[in-house]
């Protein structure tokens, strides 16, 4: 078995890829990078999803392949795959494409892939815990503080791992074709719980400063990265799919919404990990460089 990994060098492809090398099966995976370092035997051709034809040549002699998505060229990019003798196609994907906010990131790539004639399983993943790291890691290595909009909005954010450990196994086993998963956190946390998560995982006080949506949004435009490209979402100002928003209207989902959130476990049979477990495992990684042990 040959499998096709696209955004390969990605927070949830790398993983994808390291799990699938540990299965014993052949890894190809596709990169923007030629020279790209990845673990293990594993096959790396340059190609771009942007530019379909350039992925002809990494399609060849693959079996299935772990979709990244791509909205703008999916149906191209899904008629070469099936076209080159992919029999399965695993679609990196949203939640918010169940909930129905997604309507022209994530969902155009699914509909490509149904509309195939290939086996397809969808992971669609909530909020990330991965985010916070993003988002909250400068000011927390340089102030020992969060700047929040909204300390008391809850969610049950996911563990990177957790996504590709269902990604894997829909790539390597049977049983998961035309499903498609909803991944959750298995705790209703607040934005105010998981910054205490991480001032306990680093052992130090970490100070959350209540800020208005547009001083919080400010604030992540002027710290560039995931911070300033999610900017207007992540502070109300714009919804999912990109249209003009209110922050003062933006629904709080309430514990009764969420009481019964699926994840990883429905697929995996392992428990979900938990936002102290992550917080833990990347503390290191809230630290200055000059904190940071060797």
């Amino acid at each position: 078995m040959r499998i096709l990994v696209t955004g390969g060098t990605g927070n949830v492809g790398r993983l994808v890829v390291e799990e699938l090398v540990q299965a014993g099966v052949i890894v190809r995976v596709l990169s923007r990078r030629p020279g790209t370092v990845l673990p293990g035997d594993v096959e790396v051709f340059h190609g771009d999803l942007a530019e379909p034809e350039s992925l002809r040549p990494a399609l060849q002699h693959v079996d299935r392949m772990y979709l990244f998505p791509f909205a703008a060229t999916a149906p191209d990019v899904v008629h070469l795959a099936e076209h080159s003798g992919v029999r399965r196609i695993v679609t990196l994907s949203s939640g918010a494409v169940t909930t129905g906010h997604d309507t022209n990131f994530h969902l155009p790539v699914e509909q490509a892939v149904q509309a195939s004639g290939m086996e397809w399983t969808h992971v669609r993943p909530g909020e990330f815990m991965l985010n916070n790291l993003w988002l909250w890691g400068p000011s927390i290595r340089t102030e020992r503080a969060v700047h929040e909009p909204f300390p008391d909005r809850t969610g049950r954010p996911v563990h990177e791992r957790d996504v590709a450990d269902v990604a894997a196994a829909a790539l390597l086993e049977d049983g998961h074709q035309h499903s498609a998963y909803t991944l959750n956190g298995p705790e209703l946390l607040s934005r105010r719980d998981q910054v205490r998560a991480i001032a306990e995982a680093i052992g130090q006080h970490i100070r959350l400063e209540v800020v208005t949506p547009a001083q919080a949004r400010d604030l992540y435009l002027a710290q560039g990265g995931f911070a300033a490209a999610s900017a207007e979402f992540l502070t109300g100002f714009q919804t999912y799919s990109g249209a003009a928003a209110d922050p003062t209207t933006v629904p709080q989902p309430g514990p009764e919404t969420l009481d019964r959130a699926p994840t990883a476990q429905d697929v995996t049979g392992t428990p979900a990990r938990t936002f102290t477990a992550w917080s833990r495992e990347h503390a290191r990684d809230f630290l200055a460089p000059s904190e940071q042990e060797p």
